[in-house]
């Protein structure tokens, strides 16, 4: 499980703006302090689990902070290595890199709007990452500890934190480590070994756990030394502690859809995308006459195929005008992250050449490598076609959803001017008809059919407004329903909502 953990945490180092391995070396890091201090091995296991997992909440809020500041990596970046306990270093980190590169204006708006509302949507945000978090670590198999660490994750030794305001010792143990190990990670990249050593000395007692920051003090030249190792991947792996969390090749599959469901939360434009792709590229590769290890092998590469969207901010994904050069160029980019993420694996990396190929066409004009004809395998085929066909039913910034008979047109014209493959296409759209026709008998947790229909609309990112207005129904009774959703499936959050619709399937009409 560390392995696959430690190639997730590398598409959370991108989401969050931060050179990859980061993570890799705060889970290093907290292990080390946590060895140091003498804890039992079941501590030591729950906060190495804990630092691999800590941002898989990432992308709960990536849409809401795009529209509150621009861009929702470049917030996040910003405020990581900040000490909300001191007004003076957040009004000068706001100051100084808040929405910087924005126009004028933009950038004004987005500064006052966090001195106005700032404390209000952090929390919001917490709340968001650690309830899907929280589902995350459920289905990867992880402990009880793990998952209450995870709830805890922004909370502060001074009871200043978020979402729940605990304090001391209240907070999980591992919690506390993977805090002071996210910060020094940072410091000392940013600013060497000095910096990091002397703010974790002030920030004792506030930010920090004092004993955990003393701990770290005493060990700190054995933690830098072990984070500055030429293979952090090797020292991760090496490192992972007893009692160590395993995976059977069974669950393997569960897994991938983890991993799609997380990045299919970065926007609500995208909800259910990626499994939707799987859906068609493994149904279309048993219409074309592959074997199951090859329809398999598709279905995970279609549920993995978008991991690197995680590294584009959200202020160009759910932009609904055109996109400038620099923006475009960040797009096309998106296939290479992908790819390498999975490829850090030795159990994903043979799908690494085809999830960087989901965006190739047969004529040489896609990306990210320009590759055409013979270059691009069956496979490559199948899963350009299925991810074109998905992306044409869904609806984006710029466009409304296409309806499934005009999505057919669009696919079979591409085919015809020789972009997409041919046999592919008939296999993707002879799957999405199959699908077509299914029908529900009931529906989970209870659900009505027009509750399905608003939630369907609350995972897009609707508002109870706009929910009432394409249903026709009044605002009030689309806030019934909306309440008697989030009861009924035992959640608080949008993000939570739509990672819901998307583990019952139900954002497919």
């Amino acid at each position: 499980m560390a392995e696959l953990l430690a190639a997730l945490s590398l598409a959370t180092d991108l989401g969050n703006g931060m050179p990859l391995e980061r993570t890799m070396r705060t889970a290093l890091m907290s292990v080390e302090v946590g060895r140091h201090l003498g804890l039992p091995d079941r501590d030591v296991s729950s906060a190495f689990y804990l630092a691999l997992l800590r941002a898989i909440g990432c992308t709960a809020f990536a849409h809401e902070e795009a529209q509150a500041y621009g861009d929702d990596i470049a917030y996040r970046w910003t405020y990581f290595p900040v000490d909300f306990g001191r007004a003076e270093e957040v009004v000068a980190a706001t100051r100084a890199h808040l929405a910087l590169g924005q126009p004028v204006e933009a950038r004004e708006r987005a500064i006052a709007r966090f001195f106005a509302d700032g404390p209000r949507l952090a929390s919001e945000m917490a709340a968001a990452a650690c309830s899907v978090a929280v589902r995350f670590a459920s289905r990867l198999g992880m402990n009880d500890a793990v998952s209450r660490g995870l709830t805890h994750i922004w909370e502060r030794w001074d009871g200043k934190g978020f979402p729940q305001g605990l304090a001391e010792e209240t907070i999980e143990i591992s919690a506390r480590l993977v805090t002071l190990a996210n910060v020094v990670e940072i410091d000392h990249r940013t600013a060497g070994r000095d910096v990091a050593c002397e703010n974790v000395a002030r920030r004792s007692g506030g930010w920090f756990d004092p004993e955990v920051a003393r701990s770290f003090l005493d060990c700190a030249a054995d933690v830098f030394g072990l984070i500055e190792s030429e293979s952090v991947w090797e020292s991760l792996l090496d490192a992972e502690p007893s009692p160590r969390i395993t995976l059977p090749l069974s669950r393997l599959d569960d897994v991938t859809t983890a991993f799609a469901d997380f990045v299919d939360l970065k926007s609500p434009y995208l909800v259910g995308h990626s499994s939707g792709v799987a859906r068609l590229a493994s149904g279309a590769a048993a219409i074309v006459g592959l074997d199951e290890e090859e329809r398999v092998h598709l279905r995970h590469a279609g549920l993995l195929h978008d991991l690197g969207r995680v590294s584009v901010s959200n202020g160009i994904w759910d932009k609904p005008g055109p996109l400038g050069a620099a923006e475009w160029e960040r797009v096309r980019l998106h296939p290479y992250y992908s790819e390498r993420v999975v490829m850090q694996s030795p159990l994903l990396s043979s799908l690494g050449p085809l999830v960087g190929m989901h965006h190739e066409r047969l004529d040489g004009s896609g990306y990210h490598r320009g590759a055409s004809g013979s270059q691009l395998t069956r496979a490559a085929r199948l899963l350009e076609a299925a991810d074109v066909f998905q992306a044409l039913t869904e609806e984006r910034p710029h466009r409304p959803a296409r309806t499934p008979r005009d999505a057919v047109g669009v696919v079979q014209d591409e085919a015809e001017v020789g972009r997409l493959d041919r046999d592919a296409v008939r296999a993707v759209v002879e799957t999405a008809g199959e699908r077509a026709g299914r029908s529900r008998a009931r529906w989970p947790a209870g659900l009505t059919e027009r509750e399905v229909e608003v939630l369907r609309l609350l995972a897009r990112g609707r508002s109870q407004r706009q929910i009432a207005a394409e249903l026709v129904i009044s605002p009030s009774t689309a806030h019934t329903h909306i309440v008697h959703i989030y009861e009924k499936c035992r959640v608080s959050t949008r993000a939570s909502v739509a990672l819901f619709a998307m583990e019952n399937d139900l954002i497919a009409v």
